[in-house]
């Protein structure tokens, strides 16, 4: 284990399994601390490569994103944390890869979960190498004014108000990352602020202890007090009993050990955390507080206390010189992220493209101010529904975002003929957009062919390297479902012989959104396997013939023939609008150094 600082204000990190809201939030840190580079130095995303675009401050930076553990830690050598935030499934592997580069010091686990077993093995390995796991169960960790974990303190409203942007005194360690918020909070008021805070996460077996880090911030000359928040169950707070007697800590430890209620239930409760649950005596809150207390650590009476106690224990090393009040310091704007400023009103924009014939803003597509969930409910067939949108040569099929439509409008605009416009469009069509269709069919269908389970079948995607289509949406949630592919589905349930091809398709949909509540069946996947379907029900087609149909791209087909549609109705738009040549704005445009 280390025995000083984990961080300084040019600590660099590598971020496992892309999430863009906890790295902006690192960067919108660094910014606010002044720091001169971003502490995200790649990010690694299995099976990707490139670059994904972030703002540090007003400028828009491109962070690398690398598709191995070890390729990322050969292009960035100087990152020494790793911030996993792999789900419970594939964190152990993750993590140990980690763990085994020489370049990796720090190690941060997000996901519950964890089987302790793998724990078990993480900690064995760390410890006999000198590295330094955090969590799992972990929100992460913070160094005031210099870097932080992912979400770590959450907002910048929060971390403005804790006076995180500076460092201040105090080392505060916690099993709890939403308490660490409360704690931080409080120091911040009756103290001069943090120096270092860590969240070691709330499983039975941590990858680092609460004295762990309690002896590392004895060693650092910055922390002049510590504040340590427990909770009952385990023995964890025990070995910082021992270090205390042992004299190996000679700072000012303020502690509390949460969970005095406990006793007033019948039976054993098992708490919010995983390691929370009040076992046997000396595993209460009450024993831990007094063993600490009579160890020397200052222990209040109850939590209501704890900020008296930490107050009172500053002020008298103010009082001694041993603290010296730090200067405040004004943090800099964080710019206000554009879509948010016009929502709010503070700014307007002007658009770059005009389309009549389509929206896809919004929960839905709509097509003549008509939602397509609406088109379906009524049950109009593509004669009703061509003919309602070519009325004001409106369209089916067709948004004006997606790449062919933005191709096609392009074109338009350039002054060429409708063929030349239409076949722009239809040239952007492969396995990037509107490929998905028949991708999903072929893979489900072989999948379930094979009789591989969910798991199987999306863990070996995964290994190849191949994202599942037909899953995933931009949108659309566990919590927010897909309208069409819920009509579909109730649709083809009720008038379809076998639906086993779409049955299987909610199967990998129902493994997938363990991961993340984005990971849905989309439309793609839901026409992919309901043709399957189709094709199986019918009876009037062999293995081999669906498999042929399948291979020789004619789901695609039906795909193409709707996208023409809608691309010949925006040729039309864009002329019958009179639109100049399309300029793309330079505003718009990463000019990399």
């Amino acid at each position: 284990m280390a025995t000083g600082q984990l961080f300084s204000r040019t600590t660099q990190a590598l971020f496992y399994n892309y999430k863009q809201l906890p790295i902006q939030r690192m960067l919108d840190f660094d910014f606010l601390c002044g720091r001169e580079t971003p502490s995200v130095a790649g990010i690694i995303n299995p099976g990707s490569e490139g670059f994904q675009k972030l703002f540090f401050g007003q400028e828009e930076i491109a962070i690398p994103v690398h598709s191995t553990i070890e390729a990322a830690c050969a292009a960035h050598p100087i990152a020494d944390v790793f911030i996993n935030f792999a789900s419970y499934r594939s964190a152990t592997a993750s993590s140990m890869a980690a763990l085994k580069q020489a370049t990796i010091k720090v190690v941060a686990i997000i996901a519950e979960g964890v089987p302790e077993s793998d724990t078990k093995q993480l900690i064995a390995y760390a410890r006999t190498n000198n590295k330094v796991v955090i969590g799992p169960a972990t929100v992460g960790g913070i160094q005031a004014g210099a870097f932080k974990i992912g979400d770590t303190a959450g907002t910048l409203d929060n971390i403005i108000h804790c006076k995180l942007y500076r460092p201040g005194s105090v080392g505060f360690v916690s099993k709890s990352g939403g308490m660490s918020n409360e704690l931080y909070n409080t120091i911040a008021r009756v103290t001069n602020g943090i120096f270092e805070g860590i969240a070691i996460g709330g499983d039975v077996f941590p990858g680092s202890t609460l004295s762990d880090h309690v002896l590392r911030f004895n060693n650092i000359p910055q922390v002049k007090m510590v504040v340590v928040l427990g909770e009952l169950g385990g023995h964890d707070e025990y070995s910082l009993v021992e270090a205390l007697k042992q004299g190996k800590i000679n700072k000012p430890v303020v502690a509390w050990v949460s969970g005095t209620c406990a006793r007033l239930f019948k039976s054993e409760v098992q708490f919010g955390h995983a390691g929370a649950k009040s076992g046997g005596e000396v595993e209460s809150a009450q024993a831990k507080n007094q063993a600490l207390r009579e160890a020397g650590a200052i222990v209040p009476t109850s939590y209501e206390a704890l900020e008296g106690a930490i107050k009172e224990t500053y002020e008298k090393l103010v009082e001694e010189g041993r603290v010296t009040p730090v200067k405040e310091v004004t943090p800099p704007q964080i710019p206000e992220d554009l879509n948010t400023a016009i929502k709010s009103g503070k700014v307007r924009a002007p658009t770059h493209i005009i389309s009549t014939i389509s929206d896809d803003r919004g929960e839905e597509p709509a097509y003549a101010g008509v939602p397509m969930s609406s088109i379906v409910e009524q049950g109009l067939g593509a004669g009703d529904v061509i003919s309602l949108l070519f009325a004001s040569c409106y369209v089916l099929t067709m948004v004006p975002c997606v790449s062919g439509a933005h191709n096609t409008i392009v074109t338009a605009r350039a002054g060429k003929d409708l063929v030349s416009s239409l076949v722009s469009g239809l040239l952007t069509i492969g396995p990037r957009f509107g490929g998905a269709i028949d991708d999903a069919a072929r893979y489900f269908k072989e999948a379930y062919d094979k009789g591989l389970t969910p798991y199987e079948f999306v863990e070996s995607m995964k290994r190849k390297g191949i994202r599942v289509p037909g899953i995933g949406h931009r949108i659309k949630s566990s919590d927010n479902r897909d309208k069409r592919v819920e009509l579909l589905q109730r649709f083809a349930r009720s008038n379809f012989p076998s639906v086993k091809y779409m049955e299987y398709a909610v199967e990998v949909e129902t493994y997938t959104l363990t991961k993340a509540n984005n990971l849905v069946l989309n439309v793609d996947g839901a026409i992919g396997s309901l043709f399957l379907d189709l094709l199986a029900g019918s009876g009037m087609f062999t293995k081999q013939e669906i498999d042929e149909i399948v291979g020789i791209g004619y789901l695609n087909g039906l795909f193409v023939l709707a996208r023409s549609i809608g691309l010949i109705g925006h040729t039309f738009d864009q002329k019958r609008l009179k639109q100049p040549l399309y300029r793309h704005p330079w505003e718009d445009v990463l000019y990399t150094k």
